[in-house]
């Protein structure tokens, strides 16, 4: 029932979450779109400002972010955390762009944490602290610098009397905030009413009230604040300069504070028109036209509102960098490519054309109207093989994007095309560390031998066949220079207006030229772009050398497997150590970590990596325990958490008391039905054999699934033989299910590999193997069963995306609900579990090694 319970519950949060996200999503349109207007208006007010004045607004909104940083920084230091100022730049442009959207966001947004704040150490109850006394102060601020405003302008303007009003809810505001924090520390009315309706809420209020304040940090807080609400009155007073009106400093102050009491009160969308009306308003009663009060209005909402919302927008984009650095070169040389093709396709403007008639020859445009068309069909093919993290695609993209650069320079003008083929070799050039999947460089050798032949074959033919053709195919009694001109720019397809065949057999000769040299250089094109991996073989000296360290440094139970005939084995030259690996794709797929001892764990994984660079290959870890992540974290490695392993501590294990009832009865059923579990030492003979091949069979086809290695065993009747078994048999000593046990290198502990039953075996059989396997651990004096990695399982909190999806999908998915049942069984026996992780290096990887991972596990 509990069970039960916890589900719904789960459901329910789970359907908040979305509706929540649909309403954002929503309240964003609906926003933008009421804006849009005010969008469209700041464009010409832009334009017709005083640059001057606008870029000193723009300083001034920098200031006035870092201000809002330090605020965040003097807050944490006020109840004794600590919080650097990049971190909290990114909580005020992130809190300021979802107050936007949250109903009272000013408020509501503070209970916003990143990713970044979560991962800093800082308890939550610190957070939320420092959050309090930020938005506190935010207010208290307005409060100081809006009474002598207000009371100033009161004096003058008998339309301010109603800004009055807004003053007294502040102050009502905050010393209501002041009681309710002194009532929760000293345990008042407010607390005693919360313990008696609320008591869960009570015992969260307790952590979150009972800090002490550091005075000083507090003050620097309140100063912070206070010189914010200055450059806020500073932006107004800018904004009327840059108009072009004469500036009214008492207009600037006390429209800056009405506009920020509407903003205060304002219960959604940060006061959603309600400033802009009131701001207007305002300024026209201190003189200014309409027109002008609208202007100023528009400027100072660029400067205090759009401007740190866009900011805030770039925060959250800033999250995947990395991923859309990796996927943004070849989406822009896929789109270079077509903007080529069409660009061509599409007449170029006259006036350009004039121009670059001036300068360049008629003839010399007409050829780079075609190179670009080649170029650009280069650069769609290329974009396939950028996904693939290919040096040389790399190489080839480059140099075309440059190449287009100055053809669509030279071709009409269209420095708009240029400009995406500039920005597009920037951004390969600050990207080029991510492609190191190299080409065969003996391919590439034949490639450009074959291509220099060919030209060479045809600059013979071809000058030969254009000096003695006869003058009516071409209309021209051909020179030597003429012959090897034209020769040339055929097998370069480039044209030449000089060259117009008259005749059928002219064009013939024409298109053979051509032939050759698109072919001469799709072969050079795709001798270059083909990947090629050196990988070295495993022998048997190192295979030798593998066993030797196994027995050294040894400390796993998947150490067993790395040594298989599946691994591929990187044997350090410097230390004693080795890595075993997979190649699939571009990865080099590692089992765990290296075999070595603990100090050289870093350094042969820096030689391994130096090694992959070498061989083009991108290094991931597959089951690397959560003790091991330090080492990579130096290499600035990413992980994911991707499952748990359950180990069993075997020592005090007995089948006698309360909580093991259920076993017990299993056993028993089991014997009563005539099932034996059997111990069988190694050597397995071959009826042995040929009965646990027999179970094997029928436990795949059972569960339609497929043998698989890398991390775990098949069934293999060589390796199997030398290994010790044991099984349950039925009443007429046919075997229902059996278990292998393989070595464990880790100290004190067993595990074993394969298990697997029949069809129609009752479901205590597993259990059965289970508890024969620790009773003969329990007589060798092991302390240990490690019973192997549930895959998908232990992600409570997911610290990035790809957790959120895998744990997704553990719960939610049919296809992955086999291991919910498998995380069950191990449970029975499981004292502990470790996390297991993907360590991987960057996170557009992670499209690409779920295929990778998939075939190294493949026998």
């Amino acid at each position: 029932m509990k069970k039960k319970f916890f589900t719904a519950a789960f459901l329910r949060k789970l359907h908040l979450k979305e509706l929540l996200a649909v309403l954002f999503i929503l309240l964003a349109i609906y926003f933008f779109r009421s804006q849009r207007h005010e969008l469209y208006s700041l464009i010409p007010a832009i334009e017709k400002a005083h640059r001057s004045w606008v870029v000193l607004g723009v300083v001034v909104t920098m200031a006035y972010i870092l201000l809002q940083a330090a605020m965040y920084v003097f807050s944490f230091r006020a109840v004794g955390a600590k919080l650097d100022t990049g971190r909290s730049t990114e909580l005020f442009l992130k809190r300021n762009l979802l107050s936007v959207f949250l109903p009272a966001g000013g408020i509501s947004s503070l209970a916003y944490l990143p990713q970044s704040l979560r991962r800093t150490g800082l308890h939550k109850q610190q957070i939320h602290q420092a959050s309090g006394i930020y938005g506190f102060v935010g207010i208290l601020s307005v409060f100081l610098v809006g009474i002598p405003v207000v009371a100033y302008a009161m004096l003058h303007a008998a339309t301010m009397k109603d800004a009055l009003w807004g003053l007294i809810a502040i102050c009502a505001l905050l010393l209501g905030v002041v009681w309710l924090v002194r009532s929760m520390q000293l345990k008042g009315k407010a607390y005693q009413w919360l313990v008696k309706y609320f008591p869960g809420a009570a015992r969260q209020a307790d952590e979150i009230f009972t800090f002490q304040l550091s005075v000083p940090s507090f003050m620097n807080t309140v100063l912070a604040s206070v010189l914010i609400e200055v450059a806020g009155v500073g932006h107004l007073y800018l904004s009327m300069l840059a108009v072009g009106v004469t500036p009214s400093l008492e207009a600037a102050c006390v429209g800056y504070i009405v506009a920020t009491i509407f903003l205060i009160i304002s219960p959604f969308l940060r006061g959603l028109g309600a400033i802009e009306l009131s701001l207007a308003y305002i300024l026209s009663n201190y003189g200014f036209s309409t027109l002008e009060a609208l202007e100023i209005t528009l400027l100072f909402r660029l400067f205090e509102f759009w401007l740190p919302l866009i900011a805030g927008m770039i925060a959250f984009a800033l999250k995947g960098r990395e991923l859309v650095l990796r996927l943004l070169p070849p989406i822009l040389i896929f789109l270079l490519g077509m903007v080529n093709i069409f660009s061509v396709l599409t007449p170029p403007l006259a006036n350009r054309m004039h121009l670059l008639r001036a300068y360049i020859p008629g003839t010399s445009i007409h050829a780079t109207n075609l190179l670009v068309v080649f170029l650009g069909l280069v650069l769609l093919v290329t974009a396939t093989f950028l996904f693939r993290g290919l040096r040389s695609a790399w190489i080839v993209a480059l140099a075309v994007s440059l190449l287009s650069v100055f053809g669509h320079i030279g071709k009409a003008l269209d420095y708009e095309e240029a400009s995406l083929a500039l920005v597009t070799s920037i951004i390969l050039l600050i990207t080029s560390r991510q492609y190191r999947v190299k080409s065969n460089p003996q391919l590439v050798n034949i490639g450009v031998v074959t291509a220099l032949a060919t030209l060479f074959v045809v600059l013979i033919f071809g000058t030969i066949g254009f000096y003695f053709l006869d003058v009516r195919h071409f209309g021209i009694d051909f020179t030597w220079q003429q012959s090897i001109r034209h020769a040339f720019h055929c097998f370069m397809l480039l044209e030449d207006d000089g060259l117009q065949p008259v005749t059928r057999f002219g064009k013939e000769f024409m298109s053979a030229i051509r032939v050759l040299g698109v072919s001469a250089w799709a072969f050079l094109f795709y001798t270059i772009i083909r990947p090629y991996l050196h990988v070295t073989q495993q022998t048997n000296t190192s295979l030798e050398k593998a066993r030797f360290y196994l027995s050294q440094y040894g400390d796993s139970p998947m150490d067993y497997f790395k040594i298989g005939q599946d691994k591929l084995l990187f044997m350090s030259e410097q230390y004693e150590g080795f890595i075993a690996y997979r190649v699939a794709g571009s990865f080099a797929i590692v089992l765990e970590e290296p075999v070595c001892s603990e100090d050289n764990k870093l350094l042969v994984l820096e030689e391994f990596e130096h090694q992959c660079r070498k061989m083009g290959l991108r290094p991931a870890f597959y089951r690397v325990d959560e003790d091991s992540t330090y080492y990579f974290s130096h290499l600035k490695k990413k992980k994911m958490l991707i499952g748990q392993e359950a180990i069993m501590d075997i020592r005090d294990f007995t089948l006698s008391g309360k909580d093991k009832k259920s076993l017990r009865n299993g056993l028993n059923s089991l014997a009563n039905k005539g099932y034996v579990t059997a111990f069988h030492a190694a050597p397995q003979s071959p009826a042995m054999l040929h009965a646990l091949k027999s179970v094997s069979d029928e436990w795949l086809h059972q569960y339609e699934v497929k043998e698989l290695t890398f991390s775990q065993g098949l069934f293999d009747e060589d390796v199997i033989r030398n290994q010790d078994i044991i099984t349950v048999t039925d009443a007429e000593g046919k075997v229902a299910a059996f278990l292998n046990i393989i070595p464990d290198y880790a100290p004190g502990e067993c595990t074993y590999d394969l298990i697997r039953k029949r069809a129609d075996a009752p479901g205590g059989v597993m259990d059965a193997l289970i508890i024969a396997l620790i009773q003969d651990a329990q007589q060798k004096e092991l302390h240990y069963l490690n019973l192997g990695m549930v895959p998908m399982s232990g992600i409570i909190q997911p610290e990035n995306t790809a957790e959120k999806m895998v744990k997704y999908a553990y719960e939610k998915l049919r296809f992955f609900r086999h291991y919910q049942g498998l995380r069950e069984f191990k449970e029975k026996y499981a004292t502990e579990w470790t996390n297991k992780y993907l360590v991987y290096e960057h996170d557009f990887d992670l499209i690409q090694l779920p295929s990778a991972l998939s075939k190294v596990m493949q026998p």
